[in-house]
């Protein structure tokens, strides 16, 4: 059955399309905000979904060019339908198994790789109960060394790995990148709210990196039962949309 798609507004009169099984969360949202991206910056997302990440940037005016790549041909197919209704010329959806990008996207060149990946490994908790929202969350298709090693492929020296996760496995993830020759360099703690523990983290490496990690200060989502004012301001344009 075809699902029913749907037109998001991000705001600056600019949409995507997404559907049940392809759309997105406020961990999307904030990892495209916590990646700082630069006019000139070449980027591969990984795990791109309907696309959201490269497509808040592109909304932004930034980025050189953004590759978005997906396993899911549903996913590629949102992707592709929302760049050629704004003539994206500077984006490229890819369907392709991030463990085969050899040949398929240029290594060593990309100066940042954004990742939102499953969170959960392939034996754990209870398992989705449809095909779609099992690869989403669990790590079935690609583990997180596997996403970690091919983005360091992909990267330049210098070249900046930006992902979210769940806290629970943050020393698994500094660990594998500390491997991989990605050097932690920021973090990032995502709270609902004052006085409760964090339910996301946000990590960014730096290829080749000297070490030194710098630790951000907690965001907040909330603030006196409403929106935390950063997190109005990182929503911005998104949520004006709705206004």
């Amino acid at each position: 059955m075809v699902e029913k798609l749907k037109k998001e507004p991000l705001g600056k009169d600019f949409y995507l399309y997404v559907s049940k099984s392809h759309a997105f969360g406020t961990d999307a949202v904030l990892l495209a905000n916590f990646c700082k991206a630069k006019q000139k910056d070449k980027t591969v997302d990984l795990g791109t979904g309907c696309g959201i990440i490269p497509f808040l940037l592109l909304r932004d005016g930034l980025l050189e060019s953004a590759i978005g790549v997906d396993i899911s041909e549903e996913a590629i197919e949102l992707a592709n339908k929302t760049k050629n209704e704004f003539g994206l010329t500077k984006f490229t959806p890819i369907l392709c198994d991030l463990k085969d990008l050899k040949g398929k996207v240029k290594f060593g060149c990309n100066t940042l790789v954004t990742c939102n990946p499953p969170y959960k490994a392939a034996s754990a908790g209870l398992q989705s109960t449809g095909e779609r929202e099992r690869v989403a969350r669990h790590e079935v298709e690609c583990t997180l060394q596997d996403i970690i090693e091919v983005s360091a492929k992909l990267l330049q020296t210098g070249g900046r790995l930006c992902m979210c996760h769940r806290p629970e496995r943050l020393g698994e993830l500094m660990s594998l990148m500390t491997e991989c020759k990605v050097e932690p360099k920021r973090l990032r703690l995502v709270c609902q709210r004052k006085g409760e523990e964090p339910w996301l983290v946000l990590v960014e490496g730096r290829r080749c990196g000297k070490t030194g990690l710098r630790i951000e200060p907690t965001l907040y989502v909330e603030e006196d039962g409403d929106w935390s004012k950063e997190m109005i301001e990182i929503y911005g344009a998104y949520k004006e949309a709705y206004l």
